[in-house]
């Protein structure tokens, strides 16, 4: 399976314009996505950025016609954001960590969170993370964490994951302290755009949101 992530940021009061094209072409786009093998979409907005994720298989490869399309809809949207990534190339992956992936989606829980770069500090990043797949030595993790990427466009982080919630358990000391540890050290290197830590930092994020989604 290819995974594919993509970022956009909105231009200044934009957002209710974006949604109304959205919805505007919500139909043909969800039926474009369909023919060309797209599946499990996504995106994602916290303050004035957008994420998006979706599926294919690993020869999925666009026609023409759908090429067209799909840069005439960007065309559409052209005055309501900005790209962050490239259109039509991949975002760089900074970390993966798929495990089990769960076909049906009923009982997944998203966590999808947003961060900006120390400008300078992608490839220590990169390197942190290496660090974790390497300590896994090869282990498929089983769950409650699923389908777990981390992308980087434009100096910001993107992490999409899909949570088992029939294996999650109650949280115990130990695992809020190695987060603490862990966040705590690479607040060195960014800045939260989600309020994923929050409860440890004290300070105040939006909570990112699902726009849309097209099994």
């Amino acid at each position: 399976m290819k995974r594919n992530a993509f970022a956009m940021k909105l231009k200044k009061g934009q957002r209710a314009l974006y949604g109304a094209l959205l919805r505007e072409n919500w139909k043909e786009l969800t039926a474009q996505l369909d023919a060309a093998g797209f599946s499990n979409f996504s995106i994602w907005n916290a303050q004035d950025l957008l994420f998006g994720y979706c599926e294919c298989a690993d020869d999925c490869v666009l026609t023409e016609a759908q090429s067209v399309y799909f840069k005439g809809l960007d065309e559409k949207f052209s005055a309501v954001y900005d790209w962050i990534s490239e259109m039509g190339k991949p975002m760089r992956l900074m970390y993966e960590d798929f495990g089990v992936v769960r076909e049906s989606k009923e009982l997944i829980r998203h966590r999808v969170f947003m961060t900006k770069l120390v400008p300078g500090s992608e490839e220590e990043y990169k390197a942190r993370h290496d660090a974790l797949v390497k300590a896994r030595n090869g282990k498929i993790t089983q769950g409650p964490d699923s389908n777990f990427s981390i992308w980087n466009a434009g100096g910001y982080i993107f992490g999409y994951n899909e949570i088992d919630t029939t294996m999650e358990r109650e949280r115990t000391k130990e695992d809020d302290d190695a987060d603490i540890a862990w966040e705590t050290r690479m607040l060195e290197i960014m800045s939260w755009i989600t309020d994923d830590v929050d409860w440890i930092t004290g300070e105040h994020h939006g909570h990112v949101k699902r726009i849309c989604w097209h099994a």
